[in-house]
């Protein structure tokens, strides 16, 4: 090791005589928001526009450089080639290290089976999109190539059909779209995450798609989901068809899809196999989820479960304990494994630089509007290409007239720079055309040539004359675009890999079979506690134990699968189930509603009304004197919802919900003592749960509702004294609505709800 000398140790930096640097040791303060919006934003606009999100095409700018880059390598009609190759050749378009490129070519590839028409024909080890643990081979023991499909991608894209920009460093170009004969954007899944957005578009079959699209070509508003039925995804499985969530999705570009597992039960060896799961999941995490179940005792029906994914594709494999029914134990992995799972749908696409969220209907408008543009750039070129041969032609046809006079012109000129001039004075031709004249070799100086390429100008003008036609009329590229697509789904179509499964189609009251069913007495108190007892217990019991100042106010027959509304003060429904609540005794205080059904903060119980299929009628009676008459067929819901808003109208405060299996009379009492007694008959039923209703009642200035009632259901039977309460509510009985009411003189008793 060399020694440092003393000299060299002793060496001083000389300080620089008056050296002033401007603004050296100053600290400037800056808003945190000018900072974020320097440094922050430019990052993830990039992010947004050019890495995370698809455009119209139905690419990110990742998938278009590597796919651009395999097409420059001949790999849509040669051979394979090592991955390693591709990845080596994209980093001149897409510098972002061999690692990241490679695992967007495996997503791409045929054997990953993340898409549902792969980009890219692939022969080795990719992994498995259903997998979580199987990784893929190293790029340099794979190979690729473009997958036919890929032709309709970068057909004519080299007649300036799209725009071409630098890549990063200047060398060369690459397109910023390619001219996709068909909406890719909706046939492969796209799925990423931008900074303060993400885009999630679930797959759809290819000849639906280009079906809908033609469809949308030739009547704008036309039915889409006549034509689309649902999601296709590459996994396969179950789709469940909700209409309304299907029509959202396809309306706004939001919504859930629900997928299910696909099985089957081998008899003899006691077993189920899975074979297709969600898309959203993997054989990993569904094992997990039941192994889990199965240690917290909540599954009991399995005995082993194993994952026999082979070469010939998935299989998750459950052995069963003797005497379990596999349907009814599928059902339930449904409902608490990934076995069953949503796919969420956020359509946010780039068009022409923005992010976009948009349903089918606008998604396949913007793609047309892109076509008809690809198409009319393809057909300008072609058209100037065509009049440029036309040029050399008609000059080639004025030679034909004197091709003796050519020769000599040329063989008479001493200098070669002049015998295009010569030409042109000779002929009466432009440069270009002479230029092309004294190009033609010696051998082609004959008549049979020359009338072969004259003979061209008629079919040249011809088709000129067509493609100034199409550039004039939008019918006619209409007509280009339905033909393709037509051409598209005989070449590429494939049947559906995800089954619909509609609502008639679902073994729902096998989860229901397990819920077992016996007489219970429903009590809701004023301060929203809720009781399930049963009447063994009811009858052995004391008194209900309350809050002070607590009371009952509805007490209920009815079974365990019976189903509870509970009305909240905030215009809100809670749904469940009377089996979701443990048997109690009279001498505890129950469940509190509101903490149990996870209410809005300030929000409590209202009423509660039971059914079991959703029969009758709901009125809301509002301290404006109106009332609304609302189907209990409002409520229901094909899917579990819990909660419901807008359960009925916010325009003025609620005094009362009451139910009636069919008409009935309700009493209603105003502040200013006034009464009216009507039958529910004189108000029509409005399926809308927040309608306002009919006033009922007219009321005197600052005179409101303070009670109502269903008659009927306050008076005590067989008494001499009830059938003088009946008529005495006679007397108030209004034959329409709305009525004054009648003033209650006697005022004896004050009945409320």
């Amino acid at each position: 090791m060399a020694k440092i000398s003393k000299k060299s140790k002793e060496t001083k930096i000389k300080p620089i005589p008056n050296a002033y640097i401007e603004g050296a040791g100053v600290v400037v303060s800056e808003k945190i928001t000018e900072t974020l919006e320097k440094n922050y934003m430019p990052y993830a606009m990039s992010v947004i526009i050019s890495r995370a999100l698809p455009e119209i095409d139905g690419f990110k700018p990742s998938h278009r450089k590597l796919l651009y880059t395999m097409y420059k390598m001949g790999l849509l009609t040669g051979q394979k080639t090592k991955s390693a190759n591709v990845v080596g050749q994209t980093m001149r378009l897409n510098p972002h290290g061999d690692g990241a490129i490679y695992e967007t070519l495996v997503r791409l590839s045929r054997g990953n089976e993340t898409l549902l028409h792969p980009y890219v024909d692939s022969k080795g080890n990719f992994g498995k999109s259903y997998s979580r643990d199987m990784a893929y081979a190293a790029s340099r023991y794979t190979e690729v190539k473009l997958d036919p499909i890929c032709n309709e991608m970068f057909r004519d894209i080299d007649k300036d059909t799209v725009d071409f920009v630098p890549n990063y460093d200047n060398t060369m170009l690459e397109p910023t779209l390619f001219p996709a004969t068909f909406p890719s954007v909706l046939v492969n899944s796209n799925v990423g995450i931008a900074v303060s957005m993400a885009s999630s578009v679930c797959p759809f079959n290819l000849k639906e798609v280009c079906e809908t699209c033609i469809s949308l070509i030739k009547n704008p508003d036309h039915d889409i989901i006549s034509t689309l039925k649902g999601p296709d995804f590459p996994g396969g499985g179950y789709f469940i068809y909700n209409e309304n969530e299907l029509m959202k999705v396809y309306s706004t570009g939001r919504g859930s899809l629900k997928v299910r597992a696909k099985y089957n039960y081998d008899k003899s060896a006691n077993c189920i196999e899975i074979t297709e799961i969600p898309y959203s999941t993997t054989v990993e995490a569904i094992m997990d989820k039941i192994i889990e179940l199965i240690k917290l005792n909540k599954i009991r029906e399995i005995s082993y479960i194993r994952d026999e994914t082979d070469l010939s594709g998935l299989k998750l494999a459950i052995d069963l304990k003797r005497g379990t029914d596999p349907d009814k134990l599928m059902q339930k992995l449904f409902k608490l494994t990934p076995l069953q799972d949503n796919y969420s749908c956020n359509f946010n696409i780039l068009i022409a630089g923005n992010p976009k969220v948009m349903g089918v209907r606008e998604i396949l408008t913007e793609w047309t509007a892109f076509r008809k543009e690809c198409i009319k750039r393809r057909v300008y070129f072609d058209l100037n290409k065509k009049k440029e041969k036309l040029h050399l032609l008609e000059g080639l046809k004025k030679i034909l007239l004197d091709i003796d006079k050519a020769i000599k012109i040329i063989r008479e000129t001493e200098e070669e720079s002049n015998v295009v001039p010569n030409l042109m004075i000779g002929f009466g031709i432009d440069e270009v055309q002479a230029e092309f004249v004294a190009e033609i070799k010696l051998r082609h100086l004959n008549n049979e040539y020359i009338i072969n390429k004259v003979a061209e100008t008629k079919q040249l003008a011809q088709d000129i004359a067509e493609m100034e036609d199409i550039l004039k009329d939008t019918a006619k590229i209409e007509k280009i675009i339905i033909s393709e697509l037509k051409d598209v789904i005989k070449k590429y179509d494939k049947p559906r890999k995800t089954q619909i499964l509609y609502d008639d189609d679902l073994d729902m009251d096998l989860i229901d079979d397990e819920v077992p069913d016996y007489p219970v007495n429903l009590i809701l108190t004023s301060s929203g506690y809720f009781k399930k007892i049963t009447p063994q217990s009811l009858r052995m019991s004391g008194e209900q134990k309350l809050k002070e100042g607590d009371t009952v106010v509805r007490h209920i027959e009815a079974t365990n699968r019976t189903e509870i509304l509970f009305f909240s003060d905030k215009c809100q429904v809670y749904k469940t189930k009377a089996s979701a609540f443990d048997d109690t005794k009279a001498s505890l205080l129950g469940d509190y509603v509101p903490a149990k059904l996870a209410f809005d903060t300030d929000e409590s119980v209202h009423t509660m009304i039971t059914t079991t299929d959703y029969s009758g009628y709901v009125y809301f009676v509002f301290k404006n004197g109106k009332v609304a008459r609302v189907p209990l067929k409002a409520y229901e819901t094909k899917t579990n919802r819990k909660k419901l808003s807008k359960a009925y109208s916010d325009k003025s405060p609620i005094v009362a919900v009451l139910f009636a299996e069919d008409n009935c009379d309700i009493m209603i009492t105003a502040s200013n003592n006034r009464k009216i007694l009507f039958d529910t008959a004189l108000i029509l039923p409005k399926t809308t749960r927040d309608t306002q209703g009919v006033q009922v009642i007219n009321l005197k200035s600052k005179a409101y509702v303070e009670s109502a009632f269903i008659a009927e259901k306050n008076i005590e039977e067989d008494t001499d004294e009830n059938s003088d309460k009946n008529n005495n509510f006679e007397k108030f009985r209004a034959k329409s609505v709305p009525g004054a009411g009648v003033i209650d003189k006697t005022d004896t008793h004050q009945l409320t709800f």
